[in-house]
């Protein structure tokens, strides 16, 4: 019985090794993938070779520099190329870089604090503006320029953010507002503060509207109290607007209370009685001989009924006949 399990389950092995296998494809042969010519009689051309898919993971090749990428080197200022910002309502640009730091002819670095995100254009017009108009004016100031304080750069939104107003040019990469100049020596000189130097400001002030179309500062609009905004706006017929009012000190005003006494003056009781010491006692002064004494006013009182007129005073002939004469012993003693 095994025998014969054996001898049928062998059989299919058998039939199956026995059946021929096709010969290999000989290479004068046209390969499968070859499309057939056609026949000569029809006159058709061969239809041209399938182009191979585009690779959908192949990158855009990237843009090439622009002119004022390239004139922005290193030398002149840090700024590393951002790649275009394509936000929604218009806002964004192209050829965007990051504003780090502003190389002077020295090589010494005036850093944005924070970095500003700007357009090329706009950000070569403050690096040269630093380099050669505000950097100059710190030796007036005895110290260097360290930095400048950047209130905003890139900002989508509209002008002074205004709710459905027209897109501010900060939303374009095209502004950067500036509260002030801080200094190697740590100070921070204030654009819009009344106190610092009126000569710095005024200065400042036509450096800005000889370089940029826009520039708002305190009494333009109510907006720019705290800070300059400059941008590039493109206008007609090349308008610009220059709206900063550098403001005087405001009038010292005597303040309402005393002010505190300093810690180096002496006690109050210690004081009082230096005060008196330094004063020279006063003594009575008591009357002269023949020296009538002082009447003494009387106090006024209120409203009073009219009083009959007095009558006219006695001439002096008459008041030495109405009085008395002394006895000579009594008037020598008074002259004496």
């Amino acid at each position: 019985m095994l025998v014969a399990l054996a001898a049928f389950a062998a059989e299919p092995a058998l039939g199956r090794s026995a059946i021929p296998l096709p010969k290999p494809r000989p290479a004068s042969a046209p390969q499968p993938d070859d499309r057939a010519a056609a026949p000569e009689s029809s006159g058709a051309e061969p239809a041209p070779a399938a182009q191979p898919p585009a690779q959908a993971d192949a990158k855009p090749q990237p843009k090439p520099p622009s002119a004022c990428r390239l004139a922005l080197t290193e030398q002149i200022a840090i700024a590393p190329s951002i790649p275009d910002i394509n936000d929604p309502g218009g806002c964004g640009g192209t050829d965007l870089v990051r504003l780090e730091a502003v190389v002077l002819p020295d090589g010494a670095r005036v850093a944005l604090t924070p970095a500003a995100t700007l357009r090329c254009s706009m950000a070569s017009a403050v690096a040269e503006w630093v380099r050669a108009d505000v950097a100059p004016l710190a030796s007036a100031l005895q110290s260097r320029l360290a930095a400048l304080d950047n209130f905003d750069s890139y900002e989508c939104r509209g002008r002074n953010r205004v709710r459905g107003a027209k897109l501010s040019e900060h939303g374009k990469a095209n502004a950067i507002d500036i509260r002030g100049l801080k200094l190697a020596s740590g100070r921070l000189l204030s654009l819009t503060d009344r106190t610092s130097p009126r000569a710095i400001r005024e200065s400042v002030r036509q450096s800005v509207c000889d370089r940029f179309s826009t520039v708002l500062g305190p009494g333009s609009d109510g907006y720019h109290e705290d800070h300059i905004h400059l941008d590039l706006a493109q206008r007609r017929k090349d308008y610009r607007m220059c709206q900063w009012d550098v403001l005087e000190p405001l009038p010292q005003i005597a303040p309402l209370l005393p002010a505190p006494r300093p810690d180096e003056a002496p006690p109050r009781e210690v004081a009082a009685d230096q005060r008196q010491d330094r004063e020279p006692q006063r003594e009575p002064e008591q009357g002269r001989p023949g020296q009538a004494e002082p009447q003494q006013a009387e106090p006024e009182q209120g409203e009073q009924t009219a009083e009959p007129e007095a009558p006219p005073a006695a001439s002096k002939k008459a008041k030495a006949k109405a009085q008395p004469k002394k006895p000579r012993s009594e008037r020598q003693s008074e002259l004496r």
